[in-house]
Parts: structure tokens; sequence; C-alpha cells
């Protein structure tokens, strides 16, 4: 894969791509291991995984990580950009027409049919590829999606604390397996 195309790849995924970072993941997915075969489904968890850990904003993070597995630093700098290009331009045009946009029935109307996508979009990322893991793991990860519910739904806990807790269970979790001499635990 050239630069070039690199370019244009990360151009095109973030230019028509809305909901934030996990919303790139299924098109990255789809373009990089499922079409052009360069990253496995594996190394895409890899990078989600490190890329939601670090600072800055997903999306781009996520961008720089699968251009430099694809191509190095070049690639990941040349992702950087194409990925922050098409926020830049849309932004320098909402603020062009900002108030007309606020106003106007027809983008709220749009905006709302792309949020309920996006959902959608997301739920079937994350089946996806939580499918693995409840397949290698089904009581742990059962207890970890009730966990989650129940903490979120009845005690109103924040997303950000489930995310860290079921994080660090997990760690734990596949630790003991790794004692316990599980060669796949890690």
């Amino acid at each position: 894969m050239s630069l070039f195309e690199i370019f244009i790849t990360f151009f095109k995924i973030n230019a028509f791509t809305f909901g934030g970072g996990y919303s790139i993941v299924p098109m990255i997915l789809d373009e990089f291991s499922h079409k052009r075969g360069l990253i496995t489904e594996d190394e895409m968890l890899d990078i989600i995984a490190i890329a939601q850990s670090g600072p800055g904003v997903m999306a781009i993070s996520t961008s720089l990580l699968t251009g430099y597995k694809v191509k190095g630093v070049t690639g990941a700098i040349i992702a950087v950009i194409a990925s922050i290009l098409p926020c830049i331009i849309v932004i320098g045009i909402v603020a062009q027409f900002y108030d007309a946009f606020r106003t106007n029935i027809y983008i709220n109307g749009i905006l709302d049919g792309i949020s309920g996508a996006i959902c959608a979009i997301l739920l079937a990322t994350t089946i996806k590829m939580g499918y693995k893991n409840i397949k290698e793991y089904p009581i742990f990860s059962s207890i970890i999606i009730i966990g989650v519910l129940i903490l979120r739904f009845i005690f109103k806990m924040d997303s950000a604390k489930l995310i860290f807790i079921s994080g660090i269970l997990s760690i734990f979790y596949l630790l003991s397996l790794e004692k316990k001499g599980d060669k796949n635990a890690i």
C-alpha cells in the first residue's frame, strides 16, 4: 500500500464517518483487514486497546497506530494528517455557516438520523469484536457484561469507571489464567 493510498483511505474514512473514534473501527477493520489483508482482527483489537488507553482523540490515535502498523513512522504521519484534515474542513464550513445550520430542521434531522445509525454500527462492532472473548471465556465475560449492565443502569455508575473496572478485572483474570498455565491467556 502506497503512502498516497494510506492518505486517501484515511481521508475518506474520517470524512464520511460520524460518531467519534469507535465508529471508524469497523471501516478501518474492513479496509485494512478484510479488503487488503494488511492487519488481522487481533491486531485491530490491540490497536484499539492502545488507542483508547492513550491521551487524545480515539480516531486520530487509531489512525496513527494503523498507519504505523502498515507503513511505519511515515505511514503514521500520513494517516494522522489525512485523519485531521476532514475535521478541519468540516469545522471551517460549520463555523462559516453556524447560524444557518443551528436553526435548519433538515440539518438537525440528518444529524438525528446519523446518531441512530452510529448506535447500530457501534453495537454491531462491539458484538463482533466481543464474540471471540465471550466464546473463549464465557463465564467471566457473562459476569462482566451483567455486572456492567447492573452498575450502569441500576446504580448509574459512570461509563469511564465501568471501563476502568472491567479492564482491571480482565487483566487480573488473564494473569490468573497465565499462572495456571493457559498459554493463550495473554
